[in-house]
């Protein structure tokens, strides 16, 4: 992989960010499973393979990226000139935690290791504010970043 660099968004990376294919296609979903007992109720997360590849598209629009990108910290991956990912975060939303709400890799990028980067990037400009916690807003469709952010050592908790 070309050298990448983690820096601050700025507004000249906005055009390529937005144009980044923000959907993935997967074959699996995480399936939410309650279990009521008198007095205990017992969740699980299973994956589950769908019958047909489905494509799952973003949770917030990439044409409202040039509007809201200001309105919290954004890390943009760089290489040379180009921006290929990006990741947006908040210290606001919990106590002593960064909120990680947007992971988005460029179709080419994916698969190397750019959004491991980029996770770790946003936990490092916590940790130099003194912010404790990490946490990673996923959709349980989103199999990929499920199964990235499990094996990045998070766990899964539903809110």
């Amino acid at each position: 992989m070309a050298d990448i660099e983690i820096r601050n968004t700025v507004s000249t990376d906005l055009a390529r960010l937005s144009a980044l294919d923000h959907s993935i296609d997967t074959d699996y979903v995480w399936q939410l499973d309650l279990h009521r007992e008198t007095g205990q109720v017992e969740v699980s997360l299973r994956e589950v393979r769908l019958p047909r590849t489905i494509r799952l598209e973003h949770p917030r629009p990439a044409s409202e990226l040039a509007d809201t990108w200001h309105l919290r910290p954004m890390l943009s991956a760089m290489i040379g000139l180009e921006a290929v990912a990006y990741v947006r975060f908040s210290d606001v939303i919990m106590p002593h935690a960064v909120w990680i709400t947007d992971v988005v890799v460029g179709k080419p990028m994916r698969g190397q290791g750019l959004a491991r980067k980029l996770i770790n990037s946003a936990e490092a400009w916590g940790i130099q504010r003194g912010l404790r916690k990490v946490v990673i807003e996923v959709q349980s469709k989103n199999a990929p970043a499920v199964r990235m952010i499990q094996k990045l050592g998070f766990e899964l908790l539903r809110l």
